[in-house]
């Protein structure tokens, strides 16, 4: 019988979940505001973990200087993943951006002001009596 998830699978849900748990209840920077870790990649020898996040920006942030503030923290949530997480093997973290919810917005948007206009382009179409022309 083969196996629902790879191993690497099953290691990125769990480091995803004890991630987002650190960053929220440890890491203490007033610069980073609200981080949302959206998925975890790992290299199949689980030596490098790829982590891409979100944030809910406050005014003035910037997401460069937000990422570069959790890559410096990288060695010590790394620490705290350690002991939270039982493994011979513990992932370097890179953390990047996901712009992924920002492209979804913004199609999201350009779908409705594309729909908004379609109606408006009708609407002036069926204002015009037949044979009118």
């Amino acid at each position: 019988m083969a196996r629902e998830f790879a191993r690497t699978d099953r290691v990125s849900q769990e480091i995803q979940k004890e991630i987002a748990m650190i960053i929220q209840r440890e890491v203490k920077d007033p610069r980073l505001g609200m981080v949302t870790v959206n998925a975890v990649e790992i290299t199949r020898d689980l030596a490098y973990a790829k982590i891409f996040v979100t944030f809910f920006t406050l005014e003035g942030q910037n997401v460069d200087e937000s990422i570069k503030i959790l890559n410096e923290a990288s060695s010590y949530i790394r620490t705290l993943l350690a002991k939270r997480i039982k493994a011979r093997i513990m992932p370097e973290l890179r953390f990047v951006y996901d712009k992924s919810m920002v492209e979804g917005v913004r199609m999201s948007n350009l779908v409705d002001k594309a729909v908004a206009e379609d109606e408006k382009n009708h609407e002036n179409d069926s204002n015009v009596e037949p044979g009118a022309e």
